[in-house]
């Protein structure tokens, strides 16, 4: 049985729904940029960087990255649940799988950072 100590969200249940939201976060992102793309066939810097420079604009780009490292972490702790067992990995996998979700929650963690400092130029 796998239990949920590592696990930060609250149930099953919660994690399908924050799986299924941030993923619809992301898609409705992903849509703007390709529509804002398409409508902006001689897309320079210049229009570009006005894009971003909106305040709305780095807001729903900042709950993107909020979504992601949602949708991120659900998934690399499914992934990790599912494939780190003792019975895949003998004795270590306690060990290993702990390794693996810190490594992830790092990762998320720096990459959350680094598009902050990118979006509001800090």
């Amino acid at each position: 049985m796998v239990t949920n100590v590592t696990n930060f969200s609250r149930s099953g249940l919660y994690d399908w729904m924050a799986q299924r939201v941030s993923a619809v976060v992301l898609a409705v992102y992903f849509l703007f940029l390709i529509g804002y793309l398409v409508a902006h066939p001689g897309l320079d810097f210049t229009v570009w960087h006005g894009l971003f420079s909106q305040n709305w604009m780095r807001i729903f780009s900042l709950l993107t990255l909020v979504a992601l490292g949602v949708h991120a972490w659900v998934g690399m702790w499914t992934i990790a649940t599912d494939y780190l067992t003792p019975m895949a990995l003998g004795k270590w996998a306690t060990s290993v799988r702990f390794l693996f979700e810190a490594a992830c929650g790092i990762a998320m963690f720096a990459f959350f950072v680094w598009g902050v400092q990118i979006l509001w130029g800090i």
